[in-house]
């Protein structure tokens, strides 16, 4: 029987090996005062991945690190058109939405000055509240 922490003790539960196993790498893996950029997604569990994120990305590979987006106007379109949920808040919606608040606006200047000379005049109360 080897004595090496990596194969451990046939006879020590499956718990105590993978503690040894950890023990063993703990001198190559990332460690706390590892300086490099960590990915820092937020993982199932709520806290953040702490794996090394690849050069140039800021993410791990498990987190999008690796992956390079589409390139072609094809797939580009495609992811578009997966993204695209109903149309509300397209520059052409948002042009005629501000067109229409415009318009609005200014109806109600007009309604508002025509009630403040009404007031002015006497055919409305002073409080009226229109």
């Amino acid at each position: 029987m080897s004595d090496h922490p990596v194969n451990g003790d046939p006879n020590q539960s499956t718990k105590h090996r993978h503690a040894a196993l950890i023990e063993a790498g703990s001198g190559t893996r990332f460690g706390d005062s590892w300086t490099g950029q960590r990915c820092l997604a937020k993982t199932r569990s709520g806290s953040p991945c702490q794996k090394a994120a690849i050069a140039g990305k800021g993410r791990c590979r498990l987190h999008g690190g690796a992956s390079t987006g589409p390139r072609m106007v094809e797939g580009r379109a495609r992811i578009a058109a997966a993204n695209y949920k109903h149309g509300n808040r397209t520059k052409e919606r948002l042009a005629e939405n501000r067109e229409r608040a415009a318009g609005n606006r200014e109806i109600w200047f007009a309604l508002r000055t025509q009630i403040e000379l009404m007031i002015r005049d006497g055919y409305l109360p002073k409080n009226y509240r229109g």
